[in-house]
């Protein structure tokens, strides 16, 4: 490790992007639609109405994006392939126009000596399997399967590194029960029945993968939330304790401990959602993996509240400061979950996939970014990932979400996370003030942190 530093000199400081958030050109290249693009096209779904039809354009503009990379000194790159680029409809064979894309990214980040980890599938399931019923089916996980399959073959000798899913919990709750993302449904059996669905999508991806690639590592990227309860109350304890089993732990025990928590078994008991399980399946899902992917946005303190339909809990307002989502700015959680982590599921090397900030970020007069306030966000969370290490946590890398500005969902183009600002008229690339700063903390190994 370098001087002062707890990260060894191995570590990848990197940042991660998805494929509907940056992509663009929904129309080109034989891409066919996906949820996302049928949600964000209904009046009332997403702030203004806006698409990720064009996005960041970084279909077109990939080459900026990645000489910008590079001039960050990134060491790796978490992207995400588009499931409705390489196989629109679903099933059959790749896209040969999707194929030829994705390798000549991936060729090119590993010419500029940036490690690429894949990730399969970042929300944009192809609008016709959604059409057959999408994720509440299990059919669904099958045709997954096959994706994975195929586009381990047509892309692993470029990448070594893999995660099936990305945040299974935002797909399944936020996607099926609450509504706000897509495919918008609200209804609890779809959301469990596609908890489990997910879980064995994962496990099938994970086995597919090694079949065609034996060498690949494969990982998964999990949400992982820091529940306090409120306060010490048996009911705001037993109410902390049901969010992080809807949180956390009906993702983290299949994966570590092959079954779902008994304590969630019971609180979903008459739902039907565990009638999904076949036998085999929660052996699939718990197949070995090589590392553990980690998403950190959020504390949440948690109270009893029996006007709550699903859990019964109501999370209180933060205590400190915000992000422009009012999102709390609490970088001990991160230490703290990457501590439970390692202490109660598994040793394997971790990696942040995904943490960071998103901030009303506007260009000065002079044609600079000053995102102070970034700058000291991710000050905070590298230095609670530096405490995780010294605490004997398996962390091997901090991928920065995100490296551009892009379509963020729901919110469509109202908020920014990059560490590159993108003027969405003109595309226009502008790298904020956390760039530099983050050019130089990759420098120095973390040791500009200040450790002394």
């Amino acid at each position: 490790m370098t001087d002062a530093s707890p990260f060894p000199e191995d570590f990848l400081w990197g940042a991660s992007t998805a494929a509907y958030q940056i992509e663009g050109a929904a129309d080109e290249g034989g891409r066919g639609p996906s949820i996302w693009d049928t949600f964000a096209a209904a009046p009332g779904r997403t702030r203004d109405g806006d698409t990720g039809a064009v996005a960041c354009d970084h279909y077109h503009r990939w080459r900026e994006d990645f000489d910008l990379a590079e001039r960050l000194g990134l060491r790796a790159y978490r992207m995400s392939v588009s499931w409705a680029r390489l196989q629109p409809d679903g099933r059959g064979e790749l896209n040969p126009e999707a194929v030829a894309f994705y390798r000549e990214l991936l060729g090119d980040l590993r010419s500029r000596g940036i490690t690429p980890l894949v990730t399969l599938y970042h929300w944009d399931l192809p609008q016709v399997l959604d059409d057959e019923g999408g994720w509440p089916e299990r059919r669904t996980a099958h045709r997954f399967a096959d994706y994975a399959a195929r586009t381990a073959a047509a892309l692993g000798d470029l990448a070594e590194d893999w995660i099936p899913i990305n945040e299974a919990w935002c797909i399944a709750f936020l996607g099926h029960y609450e509504g706000v993302h897509a495919p918008g449904r609200r209804d609890l059996t779809q959301a469990l029945r596609t908890v489990h669905h997910l879980n064995l999508a994962h496990g099938l991806a994970a086995a597919a993968i090694r079949d065609r690639r034996p060498s690949a590592r494969i990982g998964t990227a999990v949400i992982l939330t820091d529940i306090e309860p409120a306060s010490d109350r048996p009911e705001d304890q037993a109410a902390a304790m049901l969010a992080d089993g809807a949180g956390n732990r009906m993702f983290l025990d299949p994966l570590f401990k092959g079954a779902y928590p008994e304590d969630m078994r019971w609180h979903y008991r008459g739902s039907g959602a565990f009638d999904a399980i076949e036998p085999g399946d929660m052996d699939t899902i718990a197949a070995p993996l090589d590392f553990v992917g980690v998403n950190h946005y959020h504390r949440f303190r948690i109270a009893a509240d029996e006007s709550d339909p699903h859990l019964g809990t109501r999370a209180l307002e933060p205590e400190g400061p915000v992000t422009d989502f009012g999102w709390e700015i609490h970088p001990a959680s991160l230490r703290r979950v990457l501590e439970r982590l390692s202490a109660d599921y598994t040793d394997l090397p971790v990696y942040v996939t995904e943490s960071g900030a998103c901030f009303d970020d506007a260009v000065g007069p002079g044609g600079e970014v000053d995102d102070a306030d970034r700058i000291e966000y991710l000050d905070g969370y590298f230095r609670a990932a530096g405490e995780a290490i010294e605490k004997g946590v398996n962390l091997r890398g901090y991928f920065v979400w995100s490296l551009l500005d892009n379509f963020e969902w729901a919110e469509g183009y109202s908020k920014r996370f990059g560490l590159v600002h993108v003027d969405y008229d003109s595309q226009r690339r502008t790298p904020k003030r956390s760039a530099d700063w983050y050019r130089r903390v990759i420098a120095s190994g973390g040791a500009n942190l200040d450790w002394n």
